[in-house]
Formats: structure tokens, sequence, C-alpha cells
């Protein structure tokens, strides 16, 4: 019995129907890695790292990892400019700016990396 009510599901005859263009553009965000370092230049782990959009002031935070990187920061916040900046403990970064750009499916950083330094 099931596998007949299998088979009359999945096999059934219907055409398929061509939708036209296949979308190329891929369903996921682009991100911007972003690392945080001490005034020595070591990674931080455990920084949280806030990026704000110039335009609609939306933000994003996101935490990084064992090797001082976060990837919370993804084009949600695109067009336009985005400021970041990076915290642990008592420790502040200043602030630094990327630029996102967009074409048909994505926006991308520019720069593509950023490195945000803790103030001693």
């Amino acid at each position: 019995m099931c596998l007949s009510l299998l088979c009359m599901t999945a096999c059934d005859n219907r055409p398929v129907v061509d939708q036209g263009e296949e979308d190329t553009c891929e369903n996921e965000w682009v991100v911007l890695s972003v690392k945080v370092v001490t005034a020595e230049g070591v990674a931080v782990k455990g920084a949280t790292v806030t990026a704000t959009s110039l335009e609609t002031e939306q933000s994003i935070t996101g935490v990084t990892d064992e090797t001082g990187i976060s990837r919370a920061v993804n084009e949600s916040l695109a067009p336009g400019k985005t400021r970041l900046s990076a915290i642990a403990g008592s420790k502040v970064s200043s602030s630094s700016e990327v630029e996102w750009t967009c074409d048909g499916c994505h926006c991308n950083p520019e720069p593509g990396m950023v490195e945000l330094q803790l103030n001693p």
C-alpha cells in the first residue's frame, strides 16, 4: 500500500515546466572578515565586533574566534559605507570603514578584509 502511494506521488507523468532562466545568484551572504588584534599584533579571541551602516544605522554584532576573526558582518548592511569597531574588556579599537558596492546578485566590501587594532 505504501509503495503504491509513493509511486503515485513520485511517479506521476506531469510535464516539467521550464521556468526560463536559471537563477545564477547564490543564496549565501557575502561576508566581511574582520580580524581584531592587540597593539602588539596578537589575535584577540572573544572580542566584540560591531558594524553599523552609515545610511540605515542598522547594526550587526559578532564575536571573534580563536584566530581573532569574526565573519558576522555581511552584505545585509549594503549598499554604502559601514563603520566597524571592536571592543575586548576595557580595550577598544579605532573605527574603520568599508564601502559596499552591489551588482545584480550581491554586494561586496572594499576592502575585502579589515584588521582592527585595540588601543593599548
